[in-house]
């Protein structure tokens, strides 16, 4: 591995796609079920890569391609090494929900006083925690690192690769319940992060009016914490959509002011942020006000989006439409959960529901009581013909589904 990182050291950027060749990169030759980098480490270095990592032999080629046992632990090695040298606090951030959010604006808050690398888009797991580590330089001088999971034990190898000093968890919801097996499986795998806190002397920053974190903290033996309450976002200005974002904001104004970040400068940070990529964003067209929020979806991130939003004034609007498309990954608690979920948004009688995916579909058939003014579509496609066909006007639209759905190709036609 010192090898290795020596060479990294003198070409210090990393390439994984072959498409995307970074030039004077080093080419790690990843691999999965249906791809192997291997294949391509030879275009690699003709596309401009100083050196391709591989784990097949018959991919050697000559000088300029390094043979290891296996290119994925070859990263995430790497970039353990590459953390160790670094030297600098790296706050972890992982939950069920607004983990992305989240980062953004502990990011932006705490680059008012140091220079901050912080998660690209969401390169949250095996492979992008590594790549984020090997992305940080000597200029760096805090790292913000997002991390995701979908069953038990991943947290724990990412925590183990980033090793953080500081940590925040951002809720425990129902999400990835097929992968973890159910939700207190849930529960175990995002606390995998206080065990390598409280194992390491790090520090966790835990949300007081959440019982179930405050719980998973108290559980820690030795587990330093640092307690901060919601209120702290209240009058802060943000541009957020959704009452829920409140706990994102408040933990960005907790992290700052642990780290010593001024008041004001705090604030203009989170003012300054404006959400993008299908988060959170309230967009006008010159037909209807969106809520677009389909990056992602699961139980509790849709119930919160639902609920927030038939609680939110028309503004000037004459009606309320929900487009929800399917929450994946849920295994055997998925009809019940989307059941809920289409309870819930019927208690508007008066909401047009257009439910998107065969897991809604289902759920729908099941409910005795079907709510009125309910459409099904068995994809994004079939959405997408409808709304051209039928473009809606003078509405209040929440656009929600989890991103395998597709549903953002549907916001053009709104």
């Amino acid at each position: 591995m010192s090898a290795l990182y020596d060479l990294f050291r003198e070409h210090p950027r990393i390439s994984t796609d072959s498409r995307r060749i970074e030039p004077d990169s080093l080419f790690f030759a990843l691999h999965g079920p249906t791809f192997d980098g291997n294949r391509f480490a030879a275009e690699a270095l003709a596309k401009g890569a100083f050196c391709a990592v591989v784990d097949d032999p018959s991919a050697v080629r000559g000088e300029r391609t390094l043979l290891v046992d296996d290119t994925l632990r070859a990263l995430q090695e790497l970039a353990r090494e590459h953390r160790r040298a670094l030297s600098i606090p790296i706050l972890a951030i992982t939950g069920s929900n607004g983990k992305t959010t989240t980062k953004e604006l502990v990011s932006r808050v705490l680059a008012e006083r140091f220079t901050v690398y912080a998660t690209r888009g969401n390169l949250n797991n095996h492979i992008g925690v590594p790549l984020t580590l090997l992305a940080m330089d000597r200029d760096t001088e805090f790292g913000v690192v997002e991390m995701g999971a979908s069953a038990c034990g991943e947290i724990a190898l990412l925590a183990s690769i980033a090793q953080p000093n500081y940590g925040l968890v951002t809720n425990i919801g129902r999400a990835h319940l097929a992968g973890f097996g159910g939700p207190e499986r849930v529960r175990r795998g995002k606390g995998e992060l206080l065990d390598y806190l409280a194992a390491n002397g790090g520090r966790a920053f835990v949300r007081s009016e959440d019982e179930v974190l405050t719980a998973l903290a108290a559980e820690r033996y030795g587990l330093a914490a640092e307690y901060y309450s919601t209120r702290l976002a209240d009058g802060v200005e943000h541009h957020l959509e959704g009452d829920y974002n409140r706990f994102n904001i408040a933990a960005a104004v907790a992290v700052g002011r642990y780290f010593d970040v001024d008041d004001d400068r705090i604030r203009h940070a989170i003012a300054s942020y404006t959400p993008d990529n299908n988060r959170s964003q309230r967009i006008q067209t010159s037909r209807n006000t969106l809520v677009v929020d389909c990056y992602n979806a699961n139980p509790s991130s849709m119930r919160a989006s639902v609920t927030n939003f038939l609680t939110e004034p028309l503004a000037g609007r004459s009606r309320r439409i929900l487009i929800l498309g399917d929450m994946l990954e849920l295994g055997d608690w998925s009809a019940e959960e989307h059941a809920a979920v289409i309870r819930l948004a019927a208690t508007d009688p008066r909401a047009q529901l257009l439910l998107v995916g065969g897991e809604f579909a289902l759920a729908w058939e099941s409910l005795a009581d079907k709510p009125a003014n309910t459409t099904l579509y068995p994809s994004c496609e079939a959405l997408c013909a409808a709304l051209g066909q039928n473009p809606p006007a003078d509405a209040l639209i929440l656009v929600k589904g989890s991103r395998g759905v597709g549903l953002e190709r549907s916001v053009e036609l709104l």
